[in-house]
C-alpha cells in the first residue's frame, strides 16, 4: 500500500509536465530503466542481494555465473499476484484506489551438461522483469486562481471546446472542483538463453542473452467541475450555448507495444565453500517502442450543449528507441552453520539514458530536447542490497 499527500500547487506542477499532445519524457525513460523487483521468493527474501549466490536457476536473472554452481537438472516456476493500493491526499480530501495484476513470473529450465572436470551449464527462462501496474485517485475543490483549462491556453484544446473566445481569452481562472484517475497496466518480459562454465577451480563466468517483449498502458481520467456556480455567463461571447459552464473532462490514453534485446556477463568466484564473491556487467538494454498516444475531451455548459475535441486532431502514433545505461554490480556472501549473510551494490549513471529515432514521428530537436532533459535532471546512483536467511535445522 502507498500513501500520498498532494499539495494543490504540486498537482497543478505536476499535470502541466504530463504531456497533451506528446508522451516521450524522462519519465518514459525511467520506467524502462529502473532495476526490476526480480523473480525468486528466495532471492526477494534476502533483499534481491543474489549477485554472490545464485546457485539456482534464477541465475539467469542475477548473476549467470552462478548457473556454473548447478549439479543438477533444475525446472521451476512461478505465479505473481499484484495488489496496488493507493491512498491519496488532495487539499484535505482522502480517497483510495487499487488496481491488480496475476500473470506468470517465472519458468526457468537449466541443464548442467557431464564433463570431466569443472562444470558446464546451459539454460533458458521465461521471467517478469517488471510490473508495471498501478493507480491513483484524487477529488478535491482548489480555491486559488489556477486550473488546466488556464494551463491549456497555448494548445487549441480549450478553444476547440468552446471555453475561449476568438482571442483566445477564458472568463475561467480556478476555484474549480479538480478529480481524476490514473491507472496503468503492463509488464515487460524477458526470454532468456544462458551458459555458464567452470573457468578455473571454483571460479565462474556466465553470460545471457535476453529478448525482450511487453507492452504497457496509462489511462488519465480528469475532471474540472463548476461546482460552485461561478461561471453562469458565457465562456465563448459569441456563442449563446456555452453560458453556465459546468464540467470540462480530459481523457489521455498511452499505448506501448515494446521490444528489444540486451545481454549480462558474471564472474563468481566461491572460497573456503562457505564465501562467494561476484561482479556482474548488465550491458544497456535496448528498446524499441511502437506508441500509440490518444487524446480524448468534451465541455458541458447548462443550456445541455456538450463540445467535443476531435481526437484525430490531438492522437498520435511514433515510433522511437530508449537505450538504458550500463549496471556494474558487484556482491559478497557469507554462510556459517545455516545463517546466509547477503550484500551486494550496484551502480548506475541515469545520466547515460539516450532517446533515438528521429524521423519516425519524432523530430531529430524534440529527440534532443528530452536527451538533455535526461542530462540536466537525472544522475548515477548506487543501489545497496541486504539479507539474511537462516535454516533451520531438522531435528
Amino acid at each position: 500500500m502507498k500513501s500520498y499527500r498532494i499539495p494543490g500547487y504540486f498537482f497543478i506542477l505536476f499535470f502541466l509536465m504530463m504531456p497533451v499532445l506528446s508522451a516521450q519524457g524522462v519519465s518514459d525513460a525511467l520506467r524502462l530503466a529502473y532495476p526490476g523487483l526480480g523473480s525468486n521468493a528466495r532471492a526477494l527474501g534476502m533483499g534481491n542481494s543474489y549477485i554472490a549466490l545464485s546457485d539456482d536457476a534464477s541465475a539467469m536473472y542475477y548473476n549467470p555465473a552462478g548457473m556454473g554452481l548447478l549439479k543438477r537438472l533444475e525446472f521451476s516456476g512461478g505465479l505473481d499476484y499484484s495488489n496496488y493500493n493507493n491512498n491519496a491526499t488532495f487539499f484535505g480530501n482522502s480517497t483510495s484506489y487499487s488496481n491488480s495484476s496475476t500473470r506468470l513470473d517465472r519458468l526457468s529450465f537449466a541443464f548442467p551438461f557431464p564433463t570431466m572436470r569443472g562444470s558446464l551449464v546451459f539454460g533458458m527462462s521465461f521471467h517478469t522483469t517488471k510490473d508495471l501496474t498501478g493507480a491513483l485517485k484524487f477529488s478535491g475543490f482548489n480555491g486559488g486562481s489556477s486550473s488546466l483549462i488556464q494551463n491549456f491556453l497555448n494548445t487549441d484544446i480549450p478553444f476547440d471546446l468552446y471555453l475561449t473566445d476568438n482571442d483566445n481569452n477564458t472568463p475561467i481562472s480556478g476555484k474549480l472542483n479538480q478529480s481524476g484517475t490514473i491507472l496503468s497496466s503492463g509488464a515487460i518480459n524477458n526470454w532468456t538463453f544462458s551458459g555458464a562454465v567452470e573457468i578455473y577451480k571454483n571460479l565462474y563466468a556466465g553470460a545471457n542473452l535476453n529478448i525482450n517483449n511487453g507492452s504497457y498502458t496509462w489511462n488519465n481520467e480528469y475532471y474540472e467541475d463548476d461546482t460552485q456556480n461561478n461561471y453562469q455567463g458565457r465562456t465563448d461571447p459569441g456563442t449563446a450555448e456555452t453560458a453556465d459552464f459546468q464540467t470540462f473532462f480530459l481523457n489521455r490514453i498511452l499505448n506501448w507495444d515494446l521490444s528489444g534485446w540486451d545481454a549480462k556477463v558474471g564472474l563468481l568466484y566461491q572460497m573456503r565453500n562457505n564465501i562467494r564473491f561476484g561482479i556482474t556487467i548488465q550491458f544497456p538494454k535496448s528498446f524499441t517502442i511502437k506508441e500509440k498516444f490518444d487524446v480524448a475531451g468534451s465541455s458541458q455548459f447548462g443550456t445541455g450543449s456538450v463540445y467535443y475535441l476531435d481526437e484525430g486532431k490531438y492522437s498520435d502514433q511514433v515510433e522511437y528507441d530508449i537505450t538504458t545505461p550500463f549496471e556494474l554490480g558487484a556482491g559478497l556472501s557469507y554462510s556459517l552453520k545455516g545463517l546466509v549473510a547477503s550484500v551486494q551494490a550496484t551502480l548506475l549513471d541515469y545520466k547515460q539514458i539516450e532517446f533515438s529515432g528521429a524521423g519516425q514521428g519524432l523530430t531529430s530537436q524534440y529527440v534532443e530536447s528530452v536527451n538533455k532533459d535526461i542530462k540536466d535532471q537525472l544522475r548515477a546512483v548506487v543501489n545497496y542490497n541486504a539479507g539474511l536467511e537462516y535454516t533451520i535445522p531438522t531435528v
